[in-house]
């Protein structure tokens, strides 16, 4: 049994006729009436009842077909999938983002994305950094995008953008008088973190000199799991908080009485790059996806190169 038999069989039950399904599937008739006879008898039944003028389909040829049917649906569908791996720009394309990228980059990406390659479907999971490699690992995504350094030895990645981090503070704190923040500004200030298992966390701490999280004090339990509640904080006078750049587009801190001013101190920046395994074979989608990233991020970060090397 093969395939090509039960395309046969297929054709024979939707027209009634031996000749017509032979002309369908573009073959002689003796040809297909032999292959229908030789499925029979492999199969030891009868999958059709024939005579001078008409051919009928039997009760146990009824179940048989049921069952082709399901089969040739299931070839196309693979032939279609293959046809999509043909052009890697077309269909879904599941990525992943952590959470402080996330909201701010996709209103960017999205309807450009869309117009510049629209039979590419984005499908976003939004989770911490650790749970997208594992993901990204076990084929449950295709790509992520993260700020981190160390992914394992079967990953690649495309440079995305170095993001300079700002910091944010009430409008009633004396570093509103500072056009300047030194980093004696950020040893004196309550900083205020996001929970562990956030590499913003960490990199928050790398970049204002911090050895070990606050563990005494007013602001020693004040961990938030987004910026948003962090943002929340900071306008309700609890510290201050390292904001990445991209986090600044749009309205979303306007009207809380949050100030922010750049940092011009050394390491206070994080590198944003598309990860992906190395043996993935669309690799031209992600390069589109790189390529429509970096074509709308606003001035407030550098779009790295692609052989950018992170120091």
């Amino acid at each position: 049994m093969n395939l090509r038999d039960l395309q046969y069989l297929i054709a024979v039950a939707e027209t009634g006729h031996f000749g017509k399904a032979a002309e369908r599937c573009f073959v002689s008739q003796p040809t297909l009436s032999g292959q229908i006879k030789k499925l029979e008898d492999e199969l030891g039944i009868t999958l059709f009842e024939r005579n001078n003028r008409s051919v009928h389909i039997t009760p146990t040829g009824q179940d048989v077909l049921a069952h082709a049917r399901r089969i040739a649906e299931q070839v196309e569908a693979i032939r279609q999938l293959a046809h999509r791996f043909e052009d890697p720009l077309t269909g879904p394309l599941p990525i992943g983002a952590i959470p402080t990228i996330s909201p701010y980059l996709m209103p960017l990406l999205l309807k450009p994305l869309q117009q510049a390659h629209p039979q590419m479907r984005l499908i976003l999971s939004e989770e911490k950094t650790d749970r997208l490699l594992q993901r990204l690992r076990e084929h449950q995504i295709d790509a992520a995008i993260l700020a981190t350094s160390h992914p394992d030895e079967d990953l690649d990645r495309i440079p995305l953008y170095r993001e300079p981090f700002w910091l944010a503070f009430d409008k009633n704190s004396p570093l509103y008088t500072h056009d300047e923040i030194t980093q004696q500004d950020l040893d004196q200030t309550d900083l205020l973190l996001l929970t562990e298992g956030h590499c913003l966390a960490q990199q928050t701490m790398q970049a204002c000199q911090l050895s070990e999280r606050q563990n005494q004090g007013a602001m020693a339990n004040l961990r938030a799991s987004s910026l948003e509640t962090l943002v929340q904080l900071v306008a309700a006078g609890y510290g201050s908080t390292l904001i990445p750049a991209l986090a600044l587009t749009g309205n979303w801190m306007s009207g809380r009485g949050v100030i922010t001013r750049s940092l011009h101190l050394p390491n206070t920046w994080r590198d944003i790059s598309l990860y992906y395994r190395k043996a993935y074979p669309r690799q031209a989608a992600l390069t589109a996806l790189a390529g429509v990233i970096q074509a709308n991020l606003p001035n407030t970060v550098t779009r790295l190169p692609p052989d950018h090397s992170e120091v």
